[in-house]
This record gives structure tokens, C-alpha cells and sequence, in this order.
């Protein structure tokens, strides 16, 4: 296994690649941080997508993490940064457009293997794949409303074709349904699962199956990417708009007090205490 430009160090790069038979793996390799999506984590996805699509050995590429979870998601603490609010706006919208477009915009067969718990724009992403196959230790878990944030990664539109409105509904909505892999492959939300210590055999056999059949790249649900890159732009001006809200940077600020997290918990109060000021400048 290998990592960016051949490192030497696995903690010197948050992105691992793998080549074989026609099949690249990358495996999100912060196990720490539950390989959640910090800066330099969606610029990894970005760099590695991009290179995969160039890549003439890669045929299928998969998308893992390294034990035990999945990914948690956006690592909002390591991601917001004080500044003017104009200016935060546009790099919420920036950023979330971008990750999500990275997506998108693939050009070649994506599965993802999701081996741990994964939360929020992890399990988004996931569903623009063409894949997903769930090791039976996989949760899927998207708490936006819980939050107080509006779906992001195309799921307002998208979560509702691939598992029906019900089901979409479980998920998005205040119920806040965290389903099992046997439960998500019951949904339609995962086509696939897998006893964890065989996932990626069978990750790397459904790869196969793909090249053998010539498979090209496609989205779920009968949607198509125009359509998606479409509604993940008006999401992200959405997502913007609810991250700048005071309910939920009054609930960032008290998760973070409590997990004893005070660097960025002081940063969510001062957000707090000057909104009244800035949000009339916005």
C-alpha cells in the first residue's frame, strides 16, 4: 500500500491508495479523528479523485476508511474559521459544493466501502456512488435536523428516489433513524453488505464484476449529474444560510463546552456574541 507521492509515513498523508487489478482504493487513514472531513482531508478526496480519473490502470475506484469508523463526517471545529461573515458564507458554500461535485463529476465506476459508523456528508457522498457495500459493523447516520442545518449532498432530492420518501423521511427528518447495514441494505439505501472481515474481498470482487461488464459510471435513483450538481449548488447556499443561524452555532458552541473541546467552543461563543452585529452586514 502506498500513499501520496510515496510517502514513508502513513500519518504523513490522510489518504491511502491502493492498486490492484484494475481497481484503486482509497482509505480515508485519520483513524483518530474517525477519518472526519477536515480541510486537509476534502482536499485529499479532491487530489486523489482527480488523479484517479486520469489514471489509466483505474478502471473502478473505491472509497473506504480505515477502521473502526467509516468517517464522521465534517469536522466542523477544524473546518470554520472567524472571519467576516460575507466571506464565511462564501467559503461554506465553496467548500460544500466542491467536496460533493468532486463526486459528481467522476468520470469512472465509484463504490464505497463503508466499514464503521459513518455520519452526515460521508453517507451523502456515498449515495452519489454507483455502489455501496456495508461491513455489518457499518451505521449510517445523517442528523441534520437534529442539528438545526438543512440536507446536504444532493439527499433533499436524492435520499427519497433511492429508498422511497418514507425512508428518506426517517433519516432527514427529526427522527433521526441511524440505520444498521442490514437495515440500510433493507431500505435501499446500500446494495450490499458484507461480515467485516471479508469486506474488502468482496468490495474487490464486485469491482471486478464491474470491469468485466464494461461497467461506466452512473447515479442511482434515475437521477442524472446535471440534475444533481444543479440541486447540491442551491444545498450548499442553503447550508450556508443554517450555518450562520444562531440555533446552530448555540448548539455547536454547547457540544463543544461539554466535550471539553474550549479552543473551538470559544470560537462558536464569539460567533454568538457578535452575530446581532455582523448578521445585519451580511
Amino acid at each position: 500500500m502506498t500513499a501520496r507521492a510515496n510517502q514513508t509515513s502513513a500519518d504523513a498523508y490522510p489518504l491511502l491508495t491502493h492498486k490492484r487489478d484494475g481497481v484503486t482504493t482509497l482509505t480515508m487513514n485519520v483513524p483518530a479523528r474517525l477519518n472526519g472531513w477536515t480541510m486537509e482531508m476534502m482536499d485529499a478526496l479532491k487530489e486523489g479523485f482527480k488523479a484517479a480519473a486520469t489514471d489509466d490502470e483505474t478502471r473502478v475506484l473505491v472509497l473506504t476508511g480505515a477502521d473502526p469508523y467509516y468517517c464522521a463526517g465534517v469536522n466542523l471545529a477544524a473546518t470554520l474559521r472567524l472571519g467576516h461573515p460575507r466571506k464565511l458564507h462564501a467559503m461554506i458554500v465553496e467548500h460544500n459544493q466542491a467536496i460533493f461535485d468532486a463526486f459528481l463529476d467522476f468520470p469512472k465506476p465509484l463504490l464505497v466501502a463503508v466499514n464503521g459508523p459513518a455520519i452526515g456528508a460521508s453517507v451523502t457522498s456515498a449515495t452519489l456512488c454507483d455502489g455501496i457495500i456495508a461491513s455489518d459493523r457499518a451505521t449510517f447516520s445523517t442528523p441534520f435536523a437534529a442539528l438545526g442545518i438543512t440536507p446536504e449532498g444532493c439527499s433533499s432530492v436524492h435520499f427519497a428516489r433511492i429508498m422511497g420518501a418514507a425512508n428518506a423521511e426517517r433519516m432527514l427528518g427529526q427522527e433521526g433513524w441511524k440505520p444498521t447495514a442490514g437495515e440500510a441494505l433493507e431500505a435501499g439505501l446500500i446494495q450490499w453488505t458484507a461480515p467485516h472481515d471479508k469486506l474488502g474481498q468482496e468490495t474487490h470482487r464486485i469491482a471486478q464484476q464491474w470491469i468485466d461488464a464494461g461497467a461506466e459510471r452512473g447515479f442511482r435513483g434515475g437521477s442524472g449529474r446535471d440534475e444533481l450538481k444543479a440541486v447540491n449548488a442551491r444545498e450548499s447556499v442553503d447550508l450556508a444560510d443554517a450555518f450562520l443561524s444562531a440555533p446552530f452555532i448555540k448548539a455547536q458552541f454547547k457540544f463543544l463546552w461539554r466535550k471539553k473541546k474550549l479552543g473551538p467552543a470559544t470560537m462558536f461563543l464569539a460567533m454568538l456574541i457578535s452575530r446581532p452585529l455582523w448578521s445585519r452586514f451580511r
